[in-house]
């Protein structure tokens, strides 16, 4: 599973969602690259989309500052790249949000109730047989 995309974002960087989702094509190329034992099927690769930067707040509210607009349209650029490249791809849009305390990152409910949802598409996708 890839789920990154959120650090791309932070004021060091200039990404954009296209950008960020074009260094997701990288993660999969090189992972269908590299070295597996012979005989080994290259393994499924499933891309998460992480959920919306909402306001980013606390500590951390400089490091993403104008996060939230760079990040617009992420998971509709990581849904092209992976559709492209033939991968399984979830948007964490769908089961939960950002964290009230930071904004950027999940609570400990969230990532179980992510955890949750991913296990229930991967099931439904049929790709573990």
């Amino acid at each position: 599973m890839i789920k990154l995309g959120t650090n791309d974002f932070q004021s060091t960087h200039t990404n954009e969602a296209w950008m960020s989702a074009q260094g997701v094509a990288k993660l999969i190329s090189v992972t269908r690259n590299s070295p597996i034992e012979p005989g080994m099927p290259i393994p499924e690769i499933l891309v998460v989309a992480p959920p919306w930067i909402t306001n980013p707040m606390g500590s951390i509210a400089s490091k993403f500052k104008g996060a939230e607009s760079r990040y617009v349209g992420l998971p509709e650029e990581l849904e092209k790249v992976t559709s492209e490249l033939g991968m399984l791809f979830y948007d964490s849009n769908k089961s939960v949000c950002a964290s009230a305390v930071d904004g950027i990152h999940l609570d400990q409910i969230q990532h179980r109730v992510l955890g949750m949802a991913i296990a229930a598409e991967v099931v439904s996708w049929d790709v573990l047989m």
